[in-house]
């Protein structure tokens, strides 16, 4: 998953500082549910990265996968490093 793809996506801009506030709220609601029907642990995980990077990701329990869990965290450590 590409990140611009993302955006243009659930977005309609690649400008991520460009999301109006009621379109940021709506995309992030679309994320959700493709998350929820999202097969691919991979994809999941993307979405759920750029869930957790606009400060509205699903808890780590919905992953069902003790090492999509442990990603998780990974990544929440690092982004929290990166000042993310």
């Amino acid at each position: 998953m590409n990140f611009e793809d993302q955006l243009l996506r659930y977005f309609a801009t690649t400008d991520i500082a460009a999301i109006q506030p009621g379109a940021l709220a709506a995309g992030i609601d679309q994320m959700k549910v493709d998350f929820g029907l999202e097969q691919d642990r991979g994809r999941r995980f993307a979405l759920w990265a750029l869930m957790y990077m606009l400060g509205d990701a699903p808890d780590l329990d919905s992953f069902e996968e003790e090492q999509d869990r442990e990603a998780a965290r990974n990544f929440m450590d690092l982004a929290d490093m990166a000042g993310g």
